[in-house]
């Protein structure tokens, strides 16, 4: 294995790192050692985001967590970036760097039902197809996301919203423990009695404070049959009132059902009619959890609001609901730029503004969505968990995207133009899995945690990641962090700042 150079965790010099330290850190890992040229590299480096093209340096393929202490003892040794990949669904693109190295847990992806206890063991590379797989086999579920080829790890450091949300709450409320590797090499376990401010710190707070090797998730009593709704409307002038009626049925409706407004265009897939691709829509997807001999019945109202042009309800498995979204958002397929924003209210002149949005997306790719909060998720204590934001009615969602990087500044602008219009109906906080980039730093940050579960989560990260190694992420900057200003590195995507050492201005 020849030498190689790699970037340093401030982003501001590279270190020199020959055959013998390679070869050495190589042969020690059960799971692979990946460096430019190698087979397996380029496909290793791709996540889902194609606006991430990024190079890293080293990507350690983790076996297991003997293989995560070494990937990380060694980057502290070395003074190297890192990034950790999941699933490698992360909008922003943080699941991998430039130069630095990745800890990839992809192959860490096996999944523990225990039936009787209504407990899941889930390693960190599992997406929720590989949970949903085994938890359904014995009528069970966690409350995970909507797409199934989502990294559990990601979506459950952010919080973790799906279809289960109303009833059984986010998915870090489902959280009973975790397993991590910390910035020092450590493993350690949290939970409510065990490192209890650690496990506080990641439900919420994302990848700051360390690898997150394994969690354990309570589950429920969930399908295998539920009800999904999924009525299509042609995007028209009375859009705006049948969002009203929407509102109005959600707010009288049990929480067995969620549901989620989606402005977006007929994809062009062989799923859908191909006299309809393209075709600018209205849908109200709703899933009802409870019995299925009332879903139905229930959910009737929103197939009546219009005229479909598609109807895609009926009964499903959940395991089919789960990844029904799967087709429609490909690994590498198509640039993106998320941003999203919690409504603490809504009303016509909210609802006006974003069906004029609606019709000026930049491209047919673009989806925007109103996601209804509320239930057990909004019934959560701010303090008990890192997340903050547990009363707002409404996630305003802008999942943008397209397939030209010429197109690259006015997509984004255009996000952010969006996303700007609707502050008066917002406190500022996002939903930290959808951050676009997260541009707007530590302010973005407090309004999403809040002032207090911010500045505690500073003093958990001055505990356990001192010198700041987890930075790729919506990053919680520790107050010990040697690094006294930052230097701007663009990339393919937007900008990532780094630390630039005191000892270097």
């Amino acid at each position: 294995m020849p030498g190689i150079s790699a970037v340093t965790r401030d982003g501001n010099r590279t270190v020199d790192l020959n055959e013998e330290i390679l070869s050495a850190f190589s042969t020690a890992l059960r799971g692979r050692c990946l460096i430019p040229g190698d087979s397996g590299y380029d496909a290793a480096r791709i996540v889902w985001n194609g606006s991430a093209d990024k190079r890293p340096a080293i990507i350690a393929k983790c076996s297991g967590v003997a293989d995560v202490i070494d990937a990380v003892n060694f980057a502290q040794r070395h003074d190297l970036l890192v990034a950790v990949r999941g699933g490698g669904h992360n909008v922003a693109g943080n699941a991998v760097c430039d130069g630095g190295i990745v800890i990839d847990l992809a192959a860490m992806n096996g999944v523990h039902v225990d039936p009787a206890a209504r407990k899941v063991r889930v390693a960190g590379g599992a997406t929720l197809g590989d949970v949903d797989r085994e938890t359904q086999a014995f009528g069970l579920a966690a409350p995970l996301g909507v797409v199934s080829l989502t990294g559990i790890a990601g979506l459950t450091l952010c919080g973790g919203l799906g279809w289960l949300r109303r009833k059984y709450g986010m998915t870090c409320d489902a959280l009973i423990s975790v397993d991590v590797v910390t910035a020092k090499g450590d493993f350690v376990t949290a939970s409510k009695d065990e490192n209890s401010d650690l496990f506080w710190a990641v439900r919420g707070g994302g990848g700051n404070f360390g690898v997150v090797t394994s969690f354990e998730f309570r589950l429920e009593r969930v399908g295998p049959t539920v009800t999904l709704c999924a009525p299509f409307y042609r995007l028209q002038d009375t859009a705006a009132d049948m969002v009203c009626n929407w509102i109005e049925f959600m707010e009288a409706a049990p929480e067995d059902i969620s549901s989620t407004c989606l402005f977006w265009s007929i994809p062009q897939h062989a799923a859908f009619p191909k006299e309809l691709h393209g075709t600018p829509f209205l849908a109200f997807a709703a899933v009802h959890s409870g019995t299925v001999a009332t879903g139905e019945e229930l959910l009737r109202p929103l197939r009546q609001l219009g005229q479909p042009i598609l109807d895609l309800s009926g009964q499903l498995p959940f395991t089919g609901v789960q990844a029904a979204f799967d087709p429609l958002f490909v690994k590498g397929e198509r640039l993106n730029y998320w941003k999203s924003l919690y409504l603490n209210r809504i009303d016509r002149e909210a609802i006006d503004r974003i069906v004029t949005r609606a019709h000026s997306r930049p491209n047919p790719w673009s989806l925007i969505a109103l996601w209804h909060l509320g239930g057990a998720m909004n019934r959560v204590d701010p303090k008990e968990t890192a997340l903050g934001v547990r009363d707002a009615s409404y996630l305003y969602s802008l999942d943008t995207s397209w397939t030209d990087h010429a197109d690259d500044q006015r997509a984004i602008a255009w996000t952010r133009d969006a996303w700007a219009e609707m502050q008066d109906y917002s406190n500022g906080g996002a939903y930290l899995n959808f951050p676009g980039q997260g541009e707007e730093g530590e302010t973005l940050l407090r309004a999403s945690y809040g002032s207090d579960n911010y500045d505690r989560l500073v003093e958990i990260k001055n505990k356990y990641d001192p010198t700041n190694l987890f930075r790729m992420n919506q990053n919680i900057r520790p107050k010990t962090e040697p690094f006294a200003t930052r230097r701007t590195v663009r990339s393919g995507e937007g900008e990532m700042e780094y630390g630039l050492s005191a000892d270097r201005l």
